[in-house]
């Protein structure tokens, strides 16, 4: 049980008085920013913790190599598709050395090259290239199945590719193997383009939103940055803005992999890049010794998380790194730990996400890391207890889920409040039923039961009472 101090104890509220409601509807809410939170007392914001489950890809075929990046992972229904830049050996980018490749999977976990039989390469026809002799396009060839109501077949896979001196070529396909040019244009040409230039189908804003590489300073020079343009039909685009990280410290940001996350697609996640020049770890000897190419050893790279909620803002609610470079300084070279584009879930209780490590070197490979459903961030509170209140919401449905994790000794209860913090009677803390456990999905009770829908649709605060426990998501259902 929660300690008497813990129970009795009064949350003040800090906002001022008529804060208009957040209107969730019977959306689910995670706990990766502070957009919910209103006060916390003794409870805190943590990150979440991805599990390295070790390699499932290695680029070892004579098309492939050290130099393979910018990868995209989609699911689509029973398969998993891999998408990557094959390049054997370093050059100058947008060249006909770089091909875009592709690998299948059943489950997100063991990967397989197709026979497309597309394109020759290395002598052979026999091998897993989707895109070739499209410089620039296969540089950064980054790709994403399109969600927008009432699309065409044909078109149901969309990509755009490209650099500064080609613009965004926009491609198109029915099946993800296959490819066509959408036209002869580009389709958007106001950027610098030099890294993977990401977009998707906004159930969100209604409209097609990319995410890209432009420079803080223009021409190349500052810090490496994120914009974004918007349209309606992929072939017109917005004036381009750049992306506000909040009063946070400038980095660069190599990859933004800004995706709509699919169990709450309101929601955009970025495990992005941060890149670290000239941040040396590897000395010139143990490069050797890793047979890194010389130029690849002088700067280190890890993940970060980035959300936004549309529109032109990134909230960095943490800024610690979300997957920190493994053990071994083979992991501390240059453009190693990129993250691949999306997070795709791969079990009834589990997502991944996927990253490039050992750029440069023979043994460069793609690694799996796995996370609980919705477990970007959690509201956390230690074994002595601690407390989050939320902003006014205003919700529907019948009853409250929540996605939480507890100890053996620690639980939650919940609490109900008017808009003015007052406790609604049925719904105290006194009459809240302690959750104890660890569940994605588990319905709230009080002593009168789990039906909430007397008070659905009237603005209401949420109180939640936590010791040594995790409440990573909520979401009001029917």
């Amino acid at each position: 049980m929660f300690r008497s101090v813990v129970l009795a104890s009064v949350l003040v509220v800090s906002s001022l008085p008529g804060q208009p409601a957040v209107d969730l509807g019977t959306r689910r809410e995670l706990f990766a920013d502070r957009f919910l939170i209103d006060t916390l007392d003794g409870a805190r914001l943590k990150p979440g913790q991805p599990i390295d489950e070790g390699p499932v890809f290695r680029f070892d075929q004579p098309w492939e190599g050290p130099f393979c990046g910018y990868a995209t992972v989609i699911r689509d229904g029973d398969r998993f598709l891999l998408y990557y830049r094959g390049l054997p050996r370093a050059g100058k980018d947008g060249t006909d050395q770089e091909k875009t490749c592709i690998a299948t999977s059943r489950d997100g976990l063991g990967w397989t090259r197709p026979d497309l039989r597309l394109f020759g390469t290395a002598g052979s026809k026999h091998n897993n290239v989707i895109l070739a002799n499209a410089a620039p396009v296969t540089h950064n060839f980054s790709p994403f199945l399109d969600t927008r109501p009432a699309v065409a077949k044909e078109h149901r896979f969309k990509a755009l590719g490209g650099n500064q001196r080609s613009g965004l070529v926009a491609y198109t396909s029915a099946d993800g193997l296959v490819w066509r040019r959408l036209q002869k244009a580009p389709v958007f040409t106001k950027g610098a383009f030099d890294s993977q230039n990401v977009s998707f189908w906004s159930e969100h804003e209604d409209c097609y939103v990319c995410y890209f590489r432009t420079w803080t300073g223009g021409d190349y020079s500052g810090f490496r940055t994120v914009s974004r343009t918007t349209s309606r039909d992929f072939v017109h685009w917005t004036d381009p803005k750049e992306m506000s990280f909040g009063n946070t410290p400038r980095e660069h940001i190599y990859t933004s992999q800004t995706h709509p996350y699919f169990r709450a697609p309101h929601l955009y996640v970025g495990v992005a890049a941060r890149f670290m020049p000239g941040r040396q770890v590897v000395s010139a000897a143990q490069a050797r010794l890793l047979k890194v190419e010389p130029r690849y050893f002088r700067d280190c790279s890890d993940a970060v998380l980035l959300t936004s909620r549309g529109g032109h803002r990134y909230s960095r609610t943490f800024m610690e790194g979300f997957i920190r470079p493994g053990i071994g300084l083979q992991n501390w070279v240059s453009r190693s730990n990129y993250p691949a584009l999306n997070v795709v879930r791969t079990g009834p209780d589990e997502m991944s996400l996927y990253v490039n490590q050992d750029y440069a070197q023979p043994t460069a490979h793609i690694r799996r890391y796995s996370m609980r459903l919705d477990g970007f961030g959690s509201v956390s509170a230690p074994y002595a207890g601690g407390q989050m209140l939320t902003r006014p919401v205003r919700f529907g449905g019948g009853r409250l889920t929540i996605n939480f994790a507890s100890s053996a000794a620690g639980g939650i209860r919940v609490e109900l409040q008017d808009a003015a913090g007052k406790p609604i009677p049925g719904f105290t803390l006194a009459d809240s039923i302690e959750q104890i456990g660890n569940e994605i999905s588990r319905i709230v009770a009080w002593k009168a039961g789990t039906d909430l829908s007397r008070i659905a649709g009237t603005p209401v605060r949420l109180r939640f009472v936590l010791r040594d426990a995790d409440l990573f998501a909520l979401k009001f259902s029917q």
